[in-house]
This record gives structure tokens, C-alpha cells and sequence, in this order.
């Protein structure tokens, strides 16, 4: 027996032991050196016959006040039989692996007093369990763990638990009620009356000079965890099967929280209030919580803001399988005054795998207090955060099948191939953040013209498909069509000629510069299907659009497939664009204008509705500089096209072109008479093209429209992309529609 125990039974009520002791030379177990360096026999001169088993494991009644320091001895078994309370100026200790087991129903519980101290020392390998003792257990087996402290509340001074009869609060906000570190209570939340029951733990005024981490409720009766006024903080907190609330905190409550995994609770997953009785009352409950899950379902939302709420900032925040995300009253005055007047901040709150009937909150005011984003929330998204492993029971370590995107990204994001993406709206990546897009993942997009990804000028997009697992972004209509949705588009700091700081015409995204290497990341084998949605009656979205996207950046391997508007569109900019796929356009199938410098290799074009390339300088001045200019290799365009395999418009640009097929157009080369700049470019020579084959060609087929004198083509056989009107080689595996 541990030589604590001589301290220990000064204040238990009592003991018994569950083996009996003999001296049995033959018992395999007559070990004659124990751990404690006893040997048949202990303090008490019980004698073990030489067996270690025998002195060190016992069942000890736990019931009555703890007067003095106390420590228990996870070598024995604990039986909570009724209220042990520990007295002001006492401490009680638990060791890392203690186990105590409660059988006295609402009788049975533990209670710190203000001023005393609880020190649960427990690890991940082997924490501190408060469990109920029935053979079949539920929750409200018995009551829980009640700590009473002397820091703000807005209750008053000297007020009572309302379970427990302690007194708490003061006015010390540093106060220590001890360390909690390591436990898990199970089965907790007796009925103590008609109006009052214990939660997994309750915390009452205390301060935050207590730790209070890696604490686990599980299957309570009530609420899970609950902080009633006080400082304290409460980081790496789990609260799974609760009968009422999750997490709440309540009257004044002025700690922070950090890494909150919350899960099949039956009512609200968080519950933040200011004062029942009073929604203006101080201390105001002010708090930040960051990295927070909630998965449903819930009845009362993930947070429910509600008695004055208070003022609260979260980030981080990741939801799944809820119906409401924020909870709030019309008739609580007081929290809705809170939300209008900004004291309720949300960033980065993520809806995912909503239930049916969603909604982001019922709060009918015109405020927008929370920001859409892509959340990891406890750290796994849905499913149990890897600092939750080993010392909790009860959660689910597989992710979510499904996750819902929207609103922005500010930091560091990075998808999961494994989850099915739903972009409901637009996803914009924000100045400073960056998003990576593994290989396989798959984005489905159900939003309509909302539904979109943006990517800020001075953010970063990671695509990194592979020819066997591409990225694949597309509708989610059971009968997908063109312009069932948006597309992405990136913004970039490179030089165009529409100016500096200029705005995208979907998205609203501010672009150009003079910094024509800027990199907006990498984008290989992606492949965006049903792109294009109207945006208003003079604005689509394209499959890709590139607006002032610098050469940094590398674009290969990408394909639109069956979008409302063009394909894909270099906006100025310098990026280049190598193994491009555009089937099934609704408009011209690449386009590039604005001042793009980049070059082409490799592009293959088919089935598009007008100009299979539309190359331009500038809509609104064709001498706009710097002007398109551009080296095209390797270029494929199948027909039929109604503007030309490519267009010559609007000023064009300085244009190489080589090795150019085309197959089954009506018009090779189109150029209006009418486009001044377009036509004087040709006659300067700023048009070449060498090797163009015009294959299969439709009746009526016409090499170009260009009425000058000048030869500015030379017909001869081309591999175009590589196999003529084929598909090419390069794009096997990741493409569809070839």
C-alpha cells in the first residue's frame, strides 16, 4: 500500500479490502518485494504473504469532507457513495490512472469549496475517470464534479451553487481552485430537484489561476460542461452525449476557450449567455473562443446566443450535420442589441454536411456578424481532433463524407480528398491565404451564379491533381448543364493594359499590378465541368478566368469542359498556359486579351460554339499597351466554330503561332475590316503563323476573312496538340469528353 494512505483514511469513511491476504508459498504471486518496498505485510500490519496484488488493490468508500491535504492512490478502487467534499484550505490530489466509480445516485458527487484545491493529475495514457458503478450505466447515474471559486461573477458576492449548497464568487479573478488536466466523467447529471441538476462538471466562479485542460464529459444527463461566471480558462475541452447543452458559460463568465470537440449533444452545442435575469448585467460574459467542432445533430443550434449573450469573438469554428448555426431570439432585447452592436464576431464558420432546412442563423437583424470560411475547428473537422486520442471514449475518428464550402479563406487551408466538397456559394481565398486542393479531390458545386472560387490578388491556389487523380470541379445537378455554376477565377499582380488595381468582372476581385513574375501557386490536372453561370446580362463566368495572373504561377494540365461562356480566359497578365483542354464551350473556347504575355503549348480545342481561339489586345483601345503579345505552339482546333479557329479582333497583338491543325471549320482565320488596329497589326506583321493545316474542312470553307494583301499564314502538315484531330496523349486519364 502507497504510504499516502496513512493521510488518506484520516478522511474516509471507509475501507475494504476485496482480497483476502494469506501466506501461500506456493501462490505464483508471492512476489516478496512489492513496488512500495513492503513485503508481506503494510502500515496497517495487514499480512499479504508476500503478495503485491493483495496489499495494493482495495475498494475505499469515498463519502464525507476532506479537512486536510489529501491524496488518493490509483492502485486502489474508488467507490463515490455520496457527497465528498473538499473544505476551504484543504487539498485534494488525484493521480494520473485513479478510477472512482459512483453509486450513491443525486446523493453522489464531489465538491471544491472556495478556497480549497483539486489537483486532477492525469495523462493521456492514463487519465483521471469518474464513471457511474451500475452494471448498466446511463446518464444521470449520479451527480458530478462542482468547483466553487472566488473570482466575478455577475451573481453577486457569496452566492450559492445551484447544486451543492457551496458559496461562491469574489472579486479575485486570479484565484486558483487547483489543476485539472486529464479527466473524463461519464454518466454524470442527476436530478438534484425539479429545476436543478448536476452537469458533467460545473465550474462556479472560478478563477484563472485554475488549469482546466483536457477535460471529457460524456453521456451526462445535463449539460456537459459549464462555467458559471469566473476567469478560468478551458482548452482542449470534449463534451460528447450530453441531455442538454454541450459547453455553456453563463453570468459573466470572462475566460477564453481553445479546442472544444462537441458531439451529440441534445440541445445547443454551445450555450452563451450573459444573465437570466438580467441581459445587461455585469460583468458582461466576454470571451474568444477559436478551433471549435460541433457536430449534430442539435435542436437549439451549434451556438446559441441567447440572455444578453455578451461579448464573444470566435474563430475557427467548424460545423456538421446541424440545421441552425446560430441560435438568437427575437425576443431576447438585450442579445440582439449585443449583435448590433458589433459584440458578436464569427469568423471562419463552416456549415458542412448541413441538414435539411438549414440555416446559417434565425437572427432577423440586418447585421452580418459572422464570415463563411473553411474551418478545422478542434482540428479534424468533424471527426475526433488527434489530441483527443486515447484518453476519451465515444468518438468517431472518421471524417465527414460530405463538408459544405463557402465565405473566405484568411490562413493556410488545405482540402481532403477523401471528403465530397459541396460549394454552395462563392469561396474566396483572401489576400494573404492560401488553399491546396490534393489530388482526387472532388468539388461539387450546387450554389448556381453564387457558387464560385475566387482567389484574391496576393493569395495562393494549390491544385495539385495528378494524370491518374485530377482535381475535378463540377455541378451538382442530377443533369449537369452548361452554367449550372460559376467557376474559378484568379486574380494576380502582373501588368495588364485595362490599368492597375482594377476589378474582375465576376467576383469582384481587385487585380494588376507591375509585378509581372507574381506567382498565385500552382494549378496541374484540373478539370472544371458545367462552368459559366450569368452573372448579369452582360457578365459570365468562364471555366478559368486569369486576370492579371503573373508567370509564377503554373497553369497546366487544366480542362473546361461544357461551360456556358468561354473555356478559359488570360486577362493580361504573364502566366502560361501548357496542356490546355477546352471541349464544349458555350462561347470561344481559350481566350486571351487585356496585355497577356504569356505563351500557349499545347492546347487542344474542340466542339466550341464560336471562335476556337479569341485573341485580343484591348476592347476599348486596340493600341492599349503593353499589348497581347504571345508565342502559341502545338495548338489543335476542331470544329465546327462559327468565328474562325482563331479570332483576330479587337487590336489583336503580336502573335506567333506554330503548328497549328485544324479540323472541320468553316473559317480559318477571322479579322473584321472594320477592326482598325487588328487589320494595321497584320499588315506590320505582328501576325505569323507557320504550319497551319486546315483539315477536313466544312463546305463553304474560307482560310481567312482578312481582306489585306499582306500573307501573314503558311498552310503545311501539323500534329496541332499532338495527334491531329485526336485526342492527345498527354491528355489521357484526367480529361472526359474527348
Amino acid at each position: 500500500m502507497k504510504k499516502t494512505f496513512l493521510s488518506l483514511v484520516l478522511s474516509l469513511t471507509t475501507v475494504v479490502f476485496i482480497a483476502s491476504c494469506s501466506n501461500d508459498d506456493d501462490d505464483p504471486t508471492n512476489d516478496p518485494t512489492c513496488s512500495d518496498g513492503i513485503q508481506n505485510g503494510d502500515e496497517t500490519g495487514i499480512d499479504c504473504g508476500g503478495s503485491c496484488s493483495a496489499c495494493e488493490t482495495e475498494t475505499i468508500d469515498l463519502s464525507g469532507d476532506v479537512t486536510e491535504d489529501t491524496t488518493l492512490d490509483a492502485a486502489n478502487s474508488y467507490e463515490l457513495s455520496g457527497a465528498y467534499v473538499v473544505k476551504s484550505g484543504s487539498t485534494l490530489t488525484i493521480p494520473a490512472g485513479t478510477t472512482i466509480v459512483a453509486s450513491g445516485g443525486t446523493s453522489a458527487y464531489i465538491a471544491v469549496e472556495r478556497g480549497a484545491t483539486i489537483n486532477i493529475n492525469g495523462t493521456a495514457a492514463a487519465p483521471v475517470v469518474m464513471t457511474s458503478a451500475s452494471a448498466s450505466p446511463a446518464a444521470g447515474d449520479w451527480g458530478g464534479l462542482v468547483i466553487a471559486g472566488d473570482a466575478p461573477t455577475n451573481k453577486g458576492i457569496d452566492v450559492t451553487t445551484e447544486v451543492g449548497d457551496l458559496t461562491y464568487g469574489g472579486s479575485d479573478s486570479a484565484d486558483s481552485s487547483g489543476s485539472i488536466t486529464y479527466l473524463r466523467v461519464e454518466y454524470t447529471g442527476a436530478t438534484f430537484s425539479n429545476d436543478k441538476e448536476f452537469n458533467g462538471v460545473s465550474l462556479f466562479g472560478v478563477g484563472s489561476g485554475t488549469t482546466f485542460e483536457y477535460v471529457q464529459s460524456y453521456n451526462g444527463g445535463d449539460d456537459g460542461i459549464e462555467f458559471f461566471g469566473g476567469t478560468v480558462n478551458g482548452n482542449y475541452l470534449v463534451s460528447n452525449g450530453s441531455g442538454d447543452d454541450s459547453i455553456d458559460f453563463a453570468d459573466g463568465w470572462n475566460g477564453n476557450g481553445s479546442y472544444w470537440y462537441i458531439s451529440g449533444g441534445a440541445k445547443a452545442g454551445i450555450e452563451g449567455s450573459n444573465n437570466g435575469d438580467d441581459g445587461n448585467a455585469t460583468p458582461v460574459t466576454t470571451t474568444t473562443l477559436s478551433n471549435i467542432t460541433v457536430v449534430g445533430p442539435v435542436t437549439e443550434g451549434a451556438l446559441y446566443f441567447k440572455e444578453g449573450g455578451g461579448s464573444f469573438t470566435v474563430d475557427n469554428f467548424y460545423t456538421s450535420g446541424i440545421d441552425l448555426g446560430v441560435n438568437v431570439k427575437d425576443t431576447d432585447t438585450e442579445a440582439n442589441a449585443r449583435i448590433a452592436a458589433g459584440d458578436l464576431v464569427i469568423t471562419n464558420i463552416q456549415f458542412a454536411d448541413t441538414a435539411d432546412g438549414f440555416a446559417g442563423s434565425n437572427y432577423t437583424g440586418t447585421e452580418s456578424f459572422y464570415t463563411e470560411g473553411i474551418a478545422t475547428g478542434a482540428g479534424n473537422g468533424a471527426a475526433a481532433p488527434d489530441w483527443a486520442a486515447d484518453w476519451t471514449v465515444g468518438l468517431d475518428n472518421s471524417a465527414a463524407a460530405t463538408e459544405n464550402l463557402a465565405g473566405e479563406i484568411s490562413g493556410d487551408v488545405t482540402l481532403n480528398a477523401a471528403t465530397e466538397y459541396i460549394l454552395t456559394s462563392g469561396l474566396v481565398v483572401l489576400e494573404g491565404g492560401s488553399l491546396t486542393i490534393p489530388a482526387g479531390t472532388t468539388i461539387v458545386a450546387t450554389g448556381g451564379t453564387a457558387a464560385f472560387i475566387g482567389v484574391s490578388r496576393g493569395a495562393t491556389i494549390n491544385i495539385n491533381g495528378t494524370s491518374t487523380s485530377p482535381v475535378v470541379m463540377t455541378s451538382g445537378s442530377e443533369n449537369p448543364a452548361a452554367g449550372d455554376w460559376g467557376g474559378l477565377v484568379i486574380a494576380g499582380d502582373a501588368a495588364t493594359n485595362k490599368g492597375v488595381d482594377v476589378t474582375t468582372e465576376v467576383g469582384d476581385l481587385t487585380y494588376g499590378g507591375s509585378n509581372n513574375a507574381d506567382s498565385s501557386g500552382s494549378i496541374t490536372y484540373l478539370r472544371v465541368e458545367y462552368t459559366g453561370a450569368t452573372f448579369s446580362n452582360d457578365k459570365e463566368f468562364n471555366g478559368v478566368s486569369l486576370f492579371g495572373v503573373g508567370s509564377g504561377t503554373t497553369f497546366e494540365n487544366v480542362q473546361s469542359l461544357n461551360g456556358g461562356d468561354d473555356g478559359i480566359e488570360f486577362f493580361g497578365g504573364a502566366v502560361d498556359g501548357i496542356n490546355l483542354v477546352s471541349i464544349g464551350s458555350g462561347d470561344d473556347s481559350i481566350d486571351f486579351a487585356d496585355g497577356w504575355t504569356g505563351s500557349g503549348t499545347n492546347w487542344y480545342i474542340k466542339d466550341g460554339a464560336k471562335a476556337g481561339i479569341e485573341g485580343s489586345n484591348n476592347g476599348d483601345d486596340g493600341d492599349a499597351t503593353p499589348v497581347t503579345t504571345t508565342t502559341l505552339t502545338n495548338i489543335t482546333v476542331v470544329g465546327p466554330v462559327t468565328e474562325g479557329a482563331l479570332y483576330f479582333k479587337e487590336g489583336g497583338g503580336n502573335f506567333t503561332i506554330e503548328n497549328f491543325y485544324t479540323s472541320g471549320v468553316d473559317l480559318g482565320i477571322k479579322v473584321k475590316d472594320t477592326d482598325v488596329e487588328a487589320n494595321a497589326r497584320i499588315a506590320a506583321g505582328d501576325l505569323t503563323i507557320t504550319d497551319i493545316q486546315f483539315d477536313t474542312t466544312a463546305t463553304g470553307f474560307v482560310a481567312t476573312d482578312y481582306t489585306g494583301m499582306e500573307i501573314f499564314y503558311t498552310e503545311g502538315t501539323a500534329t496541332g496538340a499532338g495527334n491531329g484531330a485526336a485526342a492527345p496523349d498527354w491528355a489521357s486519364g484526367w480529361t472526359a469528353g474527348l
